[in-house]
């Protein structure tokens, strides 16, 4: 089975190509790291119980009348999302500080969850199953990817108009530091093309919906001639060669991470 690495950068269009690919003809399984993310912090998991005791309280929904104190279920009250965002989101020292606990709280409950809905994807007998993954460089799941495919915007204003149209509660400061608390597009983009020919795919979205849309098929029709349906039912009724194939290709990405650090150290040493 063939792991797609999806991801991108706010506002880039990375949900609608997921949505594309999840629906017909293509019919993918998609593993959403943000879906796994919700879930693993609801009230009451343990995920929750890190993050109130560091952050504290004020990140909760405010207390209401439609809001007791212990929460609806007595689980506790949701995360308050813009709160939390407004502590984690930015470049000062403080907020990298911040945002780096909590990836630390949720990103080994999130690597579990998508674990288990790989092997759901694999035993039904998929071809490929989608990683979606904003941070999919970041987190390391590139490694596991036979291909990463990354959603980008060529003008950084794209990006930025979409945003707010999207987000319309968020000032034109707290959309930058979005946008800032994330790699750069364009240098995912960069890095995906890397991978070379076949590995690494980069749909260009600055256009329309119907111009991604094309791009999008276009894209998976060159990465199914490399994932034809022999070598799948192979790699599903012969495990050994399932198990080797994905060493080759965690092998092969190692390689490739390494040839990219190269690379920026080289680019480095020009300036």
């Amino acid at each position: 089975m063939l792991f797609i690495g999806l991801t991108g950068s706010i506002a880039t269009g990375k949900s609608t190509v997921s949505s594309i690919l999840s629906s017909p003809p293509h019919s993918l399984p998609i593993i959403d790291a943000d879906i796994l993310a919700r879930k693993v912090v609801e009230p009451g998991t343990s995920g929750y119980r890190a993050i109130v005791k560091y952050f504290g309280p004020d990140i909760l929904v405010p207390v209401s009348e439609s809001m007791p104190a212990d929460g609806p279920d007595g689980k506790g009250r949701p995360l308050n999302r813009p709160a939390l965002g407004r502590r984690v989101f930015g470049n000062s020292e403080e907020r990298k500080r911040d945002r780096e606990v909590l990836n630390n709280i949720v990103h080994p409950a999130v690597r579990r969850e998508v674990y288990r809905s790989i092997f759901r994807s694999y035993v039904k007998g998929h071809w490929a199953v989608v990683l979606d993954v904003p941070l999919l460089f970041e987190s390391g799941w590139d490694r596991l990817s036979g291909v990463v495919m990354v959603v980008a915007v060529r003008d950084p204003e794209v990006q930025m108009r979409r945003l707010r149209q999207r987000d319309r509660h968020l000032s034109k400061e707290d959309a930058q530091n979005r946008v800032l608390s994330q790699t750069d597009v364009r240098l995912k983009a960069k890095r995906c093309e890397a991978r070379g020919k076949g590995k690494g795919v980069v749909i260009w979205n600055d256009g329309s919906k119907e111009e991604l849309q094309a791009n999008v098929d276009a894209a998976l029709a060159e990465i199914r001639k490399g994932s034809p349906p022999w070598w799948n039912w192979l790699c599903l009724l012969v495990p050994p060669v399932g198990v080797a194939a994905g060493a080759w290709v965690y092998w092969q990405n190692i390689r490739a991470n390494k040839r990219w650090k190269e690379m920026e150290l080289d680019e480095k040493s020009k300036l």
